[in-house]
This record gives structure tokens, sequence and C-alpha cells, in this order.
């Protein structure tokens, strides 16, 4: 099966990509970092806009897929799977605001309009639970305990939980896209005795397996969408795709590769804290070997 954007999809891409390449969210995404959310809650209102916040409940997955890809390509940072994946069809409505959940850490609670908390396969209301954060490996990824409170009756757990996970897939896939691109982009300005690193086999190769490994994983996240194959296989692959993306990046930037100054960085530390977003990769390769 060869899965093919509509023309309209490819339209609401390119739209996507021309307002977040505009919007200098390297910039937003530092500044959410340090605790300056002001940029980010303002780039969030024009996505919203945009209807970011309504795909999962007035569109298909494939328009979720899209958007994704696009948050992970620009490193857009926020509570993105939990306000307009994971909630929305939780609820059965769109978050009017924004929206987070934990399992028991919650993204960006602090700034949430409403706040819940998975426990197994009930949902319940949930409060920060006091004022302080829980470290991640990526800065932009500000967590909290919660506190649960009063149940909410959904019957929607597990097809809201396949929805978080095809937007973090996808979200890894545009990851994994930019940190390629970002990579390429490098090696054809970096000299190393007298001509272009990009011109030697190893670092041909590295790429190459790079490419290779993103466009397998495309048409899993895809078919994902369309329920053709388990999210949970789309996660896996579009994780491995995009780790090995990172890894790939870090080593043909060499020492500078290593320090967060380098907005490489961004996209590195992203891809890391995802692949444990939403269900760890073992968890997932259970999932898929559960379902054979």
């Amino acid at each position: 099966m060869r899965f093919v954007l509509t023309d309209e999809q490819r339209d609401f891409a390119a739209a996507l990509d021309k307002l977040l390449g505009a919007s200098d969210t390297v910039t937003v995404a530092r500044a959410w970092a340090e605790g300056d959310t002001g940029p980010g809650l303002e780039l969030w209102q024009r996505l919203a806009e945009q209807g970011l916040t309504m795909l999962a409940t007035e569109a298909t997955p494939v328009e979720v897929v899209v958007a994704f890809e696009a948050l992970g390509r620009h490193a857009v940072p926020g509570p993105w799977v939990e306000s307009a994946a994971h909630l929305p069809v939780l609820l059965g409505r769109e978050i009017d605001g924004i929206g987070t959940v934990g399992t028991p850490l919650a993204l960006d609670a602090d700034l949430a309009d409403e706040v819940y908390v998975l426990d197994g396969d009930s949902v319940r209301s949930a409060t920060v639970d006091g004022p302080s954060e829980r470290a991640s490996v990526d800065p932009t990824r500000r967590l909290f305990t919660l506190t649960a409170g009063d149940p909410v009756t959904s019957e929607r757990v597990a097809c809201a939980w396949d929805t978080a996970v095809l937007a973090a897939s996808a979200q890894l896939l545009g990851l994994g896209e930019r940190l390629l691109a970002e990579s390429v982009a490098y090696v054809k300005q970096r000299r190393q005795f007298g001509r272009e690193i990009g011109s030697y086999q190893a670092i041909k190769h590295a790429l190459a397996d790079v490419r290779i490994a993103l466009d397998f994983a495309r048409p899993m996240v895809h078919g994902a969408a369309l329920e053709a194959v388990p999210a949970s296989a789309a996660k896996v692959m579009a994780g491995d795709a995009a780790y090995l993306a990172s890894r790939t990046a870090l080593q043909v930037h060499g020492a500078i590769g290593y320090t967060r100054e380098l907005d490489l960085s961004l996209w590195m530390l992203k891809t890391r804290a995802l692949l444990g977003a939403w269900g760890t990769p073992a968890a997932h390769r259970a999932r898929v070997l559960e379902s054979l």
C-alpha cells in the first residue's frame, strides 16, 4: 500500500511550515526552557487559530500526523500531544485553552486550564502538587507531579492513548527529519584536511542510514494513522529512526555537537525525552507482540 497525502493535506503542511518557519521557534523553545512561556503561549494561540487543537475531533488522524510532524520539525514546546491529541479524544471535545494529563507526571501543568491524571483504565481530574518541577533531559519539558481528584467518566481511554502515541510518533519523525537536514547542511560546510567532511564515505554512509530509517518509519506512521498498523509499531520505528538521526547528528557535528549552546541540542534532547514519553520502546514492542 502506498500512502500519499492529498493536495489539501500537503497545503496544510506547507502552511504550518511557513508559519513555524517565521516564528523563530528556537528562541521560543529556549525562552520556554528558562521559564519565560510568553512567546510560546503567543505561538500556541496562533497555532490554535490554525485549527491544531481541533484536529483530533474534527479532522482525521492523518491531519494529526501532518501537524505533529511539523511541531517536531520546528521543536515547538508545550503540551501539544496532551492538548491536541490525547485529551480531545479522551473527553470527546476540543480543549478550551491548554490541557495536560499526568501518568502521573504532567507536562506544563502550571499553565493548563484542564488537568487530568490517568490511573490504569480510569481518568481523574487533578491539581498540581506544589510549585516544584521535575527535571527532564529536555529542558523544554517542564514536568509536574499531580494530586488526583474526582473520577471522570470516559470509555475512550485506549483510543485516546493510541492517538497520543501516534502524535508522539509523528513528532519523532519530524525531529528526525530536522536532525538529518541540519547534519547534511553542516557536513557540506565543515572542511577537514582540505575537503568537505561530507565527501568522506563513512559520513555519507552514516547519513544514508538515517535517510533509510526515516523513509521506512514514515509509511509506518501514516499506516498507523489509517489504522493499518498498530500505533505502537509506528512509535517504535519512528523512535528508532529519530534516535539514529540524533546520534549521527552528534557524531558529524563533532565537539560542538555536545554543547547546549548549539541549537541542534533542542532537537536532540527532545528526541531523547520523547523516546520514553507515551510508553517506552520496550513497552510498545511488547504491545506489538501481544497483537500478533
